[in-house]
């Protein structure tokens, strides 16, 4: 069966998949309707990797009959009192108001209209997840006259999430961004899954890409530390000393950044870098840009920006380590072959009585395999490339 046999057209170019069942394939049951959703679930399992769950679907009763129009109007009714197990969608009695007993009376006409709430994610064939990464392991390498003898699959687990998260670092770096408009505050908080950054920037009114700067002007202090008028330290009743605003956080907040840029009038007098006749001297370049800077607070987990920066749209970009959720636990198929032989490097330095040329025969296989998968994914293209090099045959003029 090909890869794609599993998987709806409709729900990979539209995101969605309608699926409509009659009132009458409805069990009644106590107070509940049941009806299975295997014929929905599957498409949506191969996609995301899980069952469905209430907040996946939109579950409404329509018909076509104008006599329960009438009488029992308004249709369409979309229902909120439903449940889901094992695949199996429960409709409460009372949410339906026995429109199903009327609907059923009525020739069954009515219809029960379940809509996938996903949102529309394409290119998702160039992944392999983690769950098939593991599987095919055990299959391919673990077994009598195989690699691996036998191990446990919590050992394979481990080490294929290890794994996924060392490449996320330096082999397809796992590169997020996160939009957000900057409070008044100044701050904004670290995304849930931050591991580094790579690039702040935020968005001019033409929508392009303005790089903050990180500075090394000012600090957010890990400790800022309550004193008396006198300058002693402030303790609490158990002898823990107490913590205070931070000043230097405070000062930098109110500074004006014009203050060590090149961004004045030359009748300004700059009293942190003098202005002789009209001219500027002593400046850094790294301070020659009027973006705005950034420092990363890691007392409170948070971005701080200098004061011009209030009010813009802030773009973060970061590095992940791919494992902050289910449906991010996958690989790109130029890496599939580097992450079993990192797995089985792993488990073979792992186990005793290993002959040690079978152990660095792995390593190096594992070593030419993340080699491989650095140069498919470093994407050079010729055209790109000879495009960018036409410009490099250009005078520099000083």
């Amino acid at each position: 069966m090909g890869l794609l046999d599993n998987q709806s057209s409709e729900l990979y170019y539209t995101g969605e998949l309608n699926h409509r069942a009659k009132v009458t394939e409805f069990t009644a049951g106590g107070d509940w309707y049941t009806y299975s959703l295997n014929t929905l679930a599957q498409p949506f399992l191969w996609r995301c990797g899980r069952d469905l769950t209430v907040s996946d679907i939109r579950v409404t009763l329509i018909t076509g009959n104008a006599e329960l129009l009438a009488t029992f109007p308004p249709f369409p009714r979309e229902l909120y009192n439903f449940t889901i197990t094992d695949n199996v969608l429960n409709i409460n009695y009372g949410d339906t108001n026995s429109y199903f007993d009327e609907l059923s009376e009525l020739g069954a006409e009515g219809v029960v209209k379940i809509e996938l709430l996903e949102e529309n994610i394409t290119g998702g064939y160039r992944y392999t997840s983690l769950a098939d990464i593991v599987n095919s392991f055990m299959v391919g390498y673990v077994g009598d006259g195989k690699l691996i003898n036998n191990v446990a699959k919590s050992d394979v687990i481990f080490h294929a999430r290890r794994g996924l998260q060392e490449f996320s670092y330096d082999v397809f770096k796992t590169i997020k961004s996160q939009e957000v408009e900057l409070s008044p505050s100044l701050s904004i908080p670290m995304p849930q899954d931050y591991v580094s950054y790579t690039k702040i920037s935020y968005i001019d009114s033409n929508g392009i890409k303005r790089i903050i700067y990180p500075t090394s002007l000012t600090i957010n202090p890990t400790e800022s530390l309550a004193q008396e008028e006198d300058y002693e330290y402030i303790y609490d009743s158990d002898g823990n000393i107490l913590t205070a605003d931070s000043t230097t956080e405070e000062r930098w907040e109110k500074f004006n950044t014009n203050n060590i840029t090149n961004d004045l009038d030359s009748s300004i007098v700059d009293n942190t870098f003098n202005n002789v006749s009209g001219k500027r001297f002593g400046l850094e370049p790294k301070y020659q840009q009027i973006n705005g800077y950034f420092t990363i607070n890691e007392r409170t987990g948070s971005f701080n920006f200098s004061s011009d920066l209030s009010g813009k749209v802030i773009v973060i970009e970061y590095v992940s380590d791919s494992l902050g959720t289910d449906a991010e636990m996958k690989v790109h198929k130029f890496t599939e072959e580097a992450l079993y032989k990192h797995i089985a490097y792993n488990i073979l330095a792992a186990k005793r009585n290993i002959s040690e040329y079978i152990v660095q025969r792995y390593r190096k296989e594992r070593r030419a395999a993340l080699r491989n998968a650095k140069l498919r994914l470093s994407k050079l293209n010729l055209e790109e490339m000879t495009q960018i090099m036409r410009g490099k045959s250009k005078q520099i003029k000083n």
